[in-house]
């Protein structure tokens, strides 16, 4: 017989399961960690935990980098490049644990790695990123 106690407890548990369930689904697209130009509570409630994003690398800033921006769509420019170019608003910084090896632009990845989110300014290139993914890898 349901209670409203009952009720209560299971409504209260619903949000801490959702993320554990949808970690098992698969990795997470993109846009599941926008709402409308914020964060998703998908990605509020994934904070500093590791996770999988499928999407496109970026052409990286430069040779050499621990770090590449992960895309919805592919680019086959870099953006910050052409002034033309248009850059998503969905975009996602990964830092990875080694130098990146390029990816052709149009290859869908998955990156793993812990979400972090707020404003963070990488020293070596001065990107500014929202959402990022920290001690990365990806395939």
């Amino acid at each position: 017989m349901l209670t409203r106690r009952r009720f209560l407890a299971a409504s209260l548990a619903t949000p801490l399961a959702a993320p554990a369930l949808r970690a098992s689904e698969g990795p997470i697209k993109l846009r599941e960690l926008y709402d409308r130009h914020a964060m998703s509570e998908l990605a509020k409630s994934s904070e500093g935990t590791r996770i999988s994003v499928e999407g496109y690398m970026a052409p990286p800033l430069k040779a050499e980098s621990r770090f590449f921006v992960l895309t919805r769509i592919p680019m086959s420019v870099c953006p910050f490049c052409e002034t033309e170019a248009e850059w998503p608003e969905d975009i996602l910084a990964v830092y990875t644990r080694r130098v990146v090896d390029v990816v052709p632009f149009n290859r869908k990845i998955t990156a793993s790695g812990v979400l972090e989110l707020g404003s963070h300014r990488d020293d070596e290139t001065g990107f500014l990123s929202l959402v990022r993914l920290m001690d990365s890898s990806y395939e």
